[in-house]
């Protein structure tokens, strides 16, 4: 509980800042209240057997693991004697008071009342080591065990051994949901955590508490003495509001001087009521448990072997999540494993970052410790967050996972630069194989231009073997109409030509054996009286010599001199008709 009400006053230098405020940074925790808070989340009995309370703490941990946030656990010792009274109180009525505790402790710690003035007396008590919350406390010690996370048995209290490793500097902070933790000397605490989209951590600095509201050390011991806390019970009736405006009248240096001397019935009388509170000897006890608690001091072997940095033991953690959770060995790495990775990349940045304060500024490959990163696989965008996808090095068990983009720049900006090269590099091979396939325009101009040029060629044959008429009126050869092949537009693409161009090179040939075709016929329509003699001489050939003959119509009509191979056509047009068929093959191989 702590003190009642100082959250309340301590509100306006409440901090919440994004999870990420804890990275590389050294903790203490206090284990208990972790654990009442995760049971809080749901007491039912499903979730107990099922170890929900458990699962949030594995999920806590590894969410500041990945952050590279040292995590020391502090559990509660004894009981001190002047928290006895509070204590039973508490457990009667939770209806958890064993009496295998009570018997054990009934020697040597006699209960509180309100009168007893004489509690010095009184020895701490022992905890029950078979209740309920202890065992989920030992279940909590053994999964950080696994994850790397030590645990430091307090002597007393857990909040103020954590108190005192804040003191001391020996951590960067503490988690408690208890307020008086600020009383045994805690400078920067963690009340909550908040995990998942948009995780933050709620603190406070002792130094915004001095500077804003005014209050010390020993002016928060003076509120505990006046509204109550574990310790004392406090002056009844008496209101936050007025507890403040009191210790501020009077100062932090002088407040408990008061205090412990004149005790707190002038407060009473203050108030204008009757002088029932007298000087109390339990006020000086107060005092000093929060000044003076029972803690392993700072140097102890203790204190050095919880601070001391642990391995993580994957084969053991997958024991004793199949034992918890019942999760197969894959699930439990799907969940640690990138976590684990992303520690190991925090600390090689870390590791960068201290050589280069020092003017040490080796390139990658020189480094003593090996980049656990292997290389960059894409980049990613995760809630807004430009991330990588990255390979690691001798992960068992992981092959990818996603980092922050800013941690692989300070880590290893070589993995980023490298795979820039490669992503320009891909992007001009795809350029290339693109260029390959699809010729450039001024390229395909070109195509066209020859193929056209080609075909007009083809198409009215050599100006040596063929001897165009202008004239309108269609050409003969042997009384056969030779029809004109027609010409290509010039406007046409690569494909659209190619087409024609096929078209083109079908009628040719087609009109080419019609006209021999045409020409046997001609020799065919002899008179079917006529008598040829087959044992008389064959008569000499006779060379048709081409000329023109007049028409009535005026219209010249070529005879073509025929010889013994007058079914083939010139050389020169043969030679035309192979390169023409040979480039258009050309141009279809290097379209499709």
């Amino acid at each position: 509980m702590g003190v009642k009400h100082l959250w309340d006053i301590l509100e306006s230098c409440k901090k919440t800042v994004p999870l990420h405020h804890l990275q590389n940074k050294k903790v203490c925790v206090d284990l208990s209240c972790w654990m009442v808070q995760l049971q809080n989340v749901n007491k039912s009995y499903v979730a107990s057997k099922d170890k929900v309370y458990l699962r949030g703490l594995f999920h806590r941990l590894r969410a500041l693991i990945a952050l590279n946030c040292k995590v020391v656990f502090v559990s509660d010792g004894s009981i001190p004697a002047i928290k006895l009274t509070t204590y039973r109180q508490r457990l009667n009525g939770r209806k958890e008071v064993s009496e295998k505790e009570n018997d054990a402790n009934s020697n040597n710690a006699p209960s509180l009342s309100q009168n007893d003035t004489n509690s010095q007396k009184v020895t701490s008590l022992r905890r029950n080591a078979g209740s309920e919350f202890s065992c989920m406390i030992k279940e909590a010690k053994v999964l950080g065990m696994v994850l790397g996370v030590s645990c430091l048995n307090g002597i007393e209290e857990a909040e103020a051994q954590c108190a005192l490793l804040n003191n001391e500097l020996l951590c960067d902070g503490c988690f408690s949901s208890d307020s008086d933790i600020f009383l045994f000397g805690a400078r920067t605490v963690y009340r909550d955590i908040c995990l998942g989209d948009g995780g933050y951590v709620v603190y406070y600095e002792m130094a915004d508490i001095e500077s804003k509201l005014g209050f010390g050390r020993n002016s928060l011991i003076a509120l505990s003495l006046l509204l109550g806390s574990d310790y004392y019970p406090g002056v009844h009736g008496l209101g936050p509001e007025t507890a403040c405006q009191i210790v501020k009248s009077i100062g932090d240096k002088l407040i408990l001087q008061k205090f412990a001397s004149e005790g707190l019935g002038w407060v009473k009388r203050r108030k204008g009521g009757k002088n029932t509170l007298e000087r109390d000897g339990v006020i000086l006890q107060v005092i000093n448990a929060y000044m003076k608690p029972k803690c392993h001091s700072a140097d102890s072997d203790c204190v050095q072997r919880a601070l001391a940095q642990y391995p993580f033991q994957q084969i053991k953690l997958q024991q004793i999540c199949t034992e918890f959770f019942e999760w197969p060995s894959e699930r439990t790495d799907g969940y640690i494993l990138p976590n684990i990775a992303e520690r190991d990349l925090r600390r090689f940045a870390n590791l960068r970052l201290t050589s280069s304060e020092v003017g040490l500024n080796p390139p990658l490959h020189q480094i003593p410790v090996k980049c656990p990163v292997s290389e960059i696989i894409k980049t990613r965008k995760v809630q807004g967050k430009e991330c990588y996808e990255v390979s690691w090095e001798e992960m068992d068990g992981l092959e990818t996972s996603i980092v922050p983009a800013h941690l692989l720049q300070s880590a290893c900006p070589e993995k980023i630069s490298e795979f820039e090269e490669k992503k320009v590099q891909r992007k001009k091979d795809k350029k290339q194989n693109i260029q390959k396939r699809r010729p450039k325009k001024n390229e395909t101009s070109e195509l066209d231009l020859k193929l056209q040029n080609l075909l007009i060629d083809i198409n009215f044959g050599d100006q040596h073997n063929h001897n165009a008429s202008e004239s309108d009126s269609s050409r003969m050869t042997l009384g056969v109409a030779a029809t004109t092949m027609p010409m290509p537009e010039a406007n046409l693409n690569t494909t659209e030509l190619l087409h024609q161009s096929h078209d083109i090179e079908h009628n040719y040939w087609s009109q080419n054996m019609s006209n021999i075709s045409s020409s046997s016929n001609a020799f065919s329509t002899l008179d079917k009286n006529e008598v040829i003699d087959l044992l008389s001489p064959s008569p000499p050939k006779q060379s048709l010599i081409s000329s023109k003959f007049q028409q009535s119509s005026n219209q010249v009509i070529d005879v073509i001199n025929l010889s013994d191979s007058e079914y083939d056509m010139s050389p020169e047009h043969n030679e035309k008709a192979k390169e023409l068929r040979l480039f258009l093959a050309s141009i279809r191989n290097h379209i499709h």
